[in-house]
């Protein structure tokens, strides 16, 4: 690889793109094939196509591109997922809805369970969070004698921009691994455009379509968990809240710190300083946070270890796809960049006055488009266009900024080619239709407004 230059034209270079990602979705689409095995053979074809040198393809390119996204990636997502089941498992997600109905009173309900939504998306991934919370939605609007719309469009919505936007779930660690962005600054960007994404996709939505649109209070999962071997107390919602604010705290922690030492106020080379960073790295952050929940939401309130080991294993099983997907795409963008599409896609970006942030959106929409999954949008996405992204030169927080609007690309316009769309479907009793004008709309707002949201976050910071 060394030695090797790449002859193709710019145009050449462009085409076998064009066609990589057409046979990406010809083959999902289609042929249905599985998108790790779609991104391995396409990755193993372009290298091919683009004339990488043959030794080299295998070893220097594909393995090494895998296993260095998945580096970070694996870790992040496994143990977010940990903390997520253990969460889940407690009981605190009906505490900490309950505790929010009450703060907030009954006719402020959906607000309530969105915002208990918010809180458990944190670390739960979306359908879990469908699972955990939707039959304390239906218990809660069936008790107002309500239509459920609004109050299961305040909670859809709310994990749905949790799982888009933030660490540790695994389309923005990706996303941010490619980029070379800091995971505290897209936290710290993400927060805010979370909570006001949702307010206006999800819970004024909610409100306002529920008036014109009635979806009735669906049997299925109305009862809840009626399992009498679970827990005979339930997590409580402050020590909840206080779990989930461990890794937050911690991460900020850390950009904090590097924020300081990159303006010199302290000194970086101090051990303290180092110290600090080191246990506010989002590995250790997360490591910390399982540790903690484990102890408090399993030992301490009489969980015995074979249990906890069981949830734990539990919570791993499920996300092992989506981890190597995600490393999938690490290995296509590897590809891009060994080849040179990645200079060739980035100048020809800049000949044509499309400004990088909007490619990065509207590649990511293509995507979702196309073949439905938002995490493979958003990795795919990011990989084709991370040589744009560090040519350009951008600054921490413009990184976050391109991170966060890819994320909002790769969720507008779901549709059939969306498992998520589906499920929100059947979950709530809703016929196509009415899907169409309730969940694919979310979905599109999300976006928009994610967009609008992150482009002022970049020219702005």
């Amino acid at each position: 690889m060394e030695n090797w230059t790449q002859t193709l034209g710019t145009g050449e270079l462009l085409g076998i793109a064009a066609g990589a990602i057409l046979l990406i979705l010809v083959l999902i689409i289609k042929f249905r094939i599985h998108a790790l095995l779609t991104l391995m053979i396409v990755s193993l074809l372009t290298a091919i196509a683009t004339g990488l040198p043959m030794g080299s393809i295998v070893g220097d390119v594909l393995v090494k591109s895998f296993g260095g996204t998945l580096g970070n990636v694996a870790l992040l997502v496994g143990l977010g997922a940990m903390l997520g089941r253990l969460v889940e498992t407690s009981g605190g997600a009906q505490s900490l809805a309950d505790a929010l109905v009450r703060a907030f009173g009954e006719k402020r309900a959906p607000f309530a369970l969105g915002v208990a939504s918010l809180i458990f998306g944190f670390p739960i991934f979306f359908d879990a969070g469908l699972v955990v919370m939707l039959p304390i939605v239906f218990a809660t609007a069936r008790r107002m004698n309500a239509p459920v719309l609004p109050y299961g469009l305040a909670s859809i919505g709310a994990f749905s921009v949790m799982h888009v936007f933030l660490p540790p779930h695994p389309g923005p660690i990706a996303a941010s691994e490619f980029y070379g962005a800091s995971i505290g600054h897209v936290l710290l960007l993400g927060l805010p455009l979370a909570f006001i994404t949702w307010y206006f996709s999800g819970y004024l939505l909610g409100q306002f379509l529920g008036c014109r649109i009635h979806v009735p209070v669906p049997d299925l999962l109305s009862g809840g968990k009626q399992d009498d071997d679970e827990p005979k107390t339930p997590a409580k919602a402050g020590t909840v809240i206080g779990i989930m604010l461990i890794p937050m705290l911690l991460i900020f922690l850390n950009t904090g710190l590097a924020t300081l030492t990159a303006e010199k106020v302290v000194d970086g080379s101090a051990e303290w300083v180092k110290t600090l960073r080191m246990i506010g790295s989002t590995p250790v952050a997360l490591l910390i946070s399982v540790l903690v929940a484990m102890f408090v939401l399993g030992r301490k309130r009489g969980e015995k270890v074979t249990a906890l080991e069981k949830t734990i294993d539990g919570a791993l099983g499920p996300v092992c796809s989506v981890i190597l997907i995600t490393g999938a795409g690490g290995m296509f963008g590897g590809v891009l960049r060994a080849s040179g599409i990645g200079q060739a896609l980035a100048d020809s970006m800049g000949q044509l006055g499309i400004p990088v942030l909007l490619g990065c959106f509207l590649v990511a929409l293509a995507l979702r488009i196309a073949q439905g999954s938002a995490t493979v949008a958003l990795t795919t996405a990011a990989a084709l266009m991370a040589p744009a992204v560090a040519a350009a030169g951008f600054s921490d927080w413009q990184l976050a900024a391109i991170v966060l609007a890819t994320a909002a690309g790769s969720v507008g316009v779901s549709h059939f080619n969306d498992s998520g769309f589906w499920l929100v479907g059947r979950l709530l009793d809703m016929d196509v239709p009415t899907t169409l004008k309730t969940w694919t709309v979310n979905q599109t707002l999300i976006a928009i407004i994610g967009f609008a949201l992150s482009a002022l976050a970049f020219s702005v910071l």
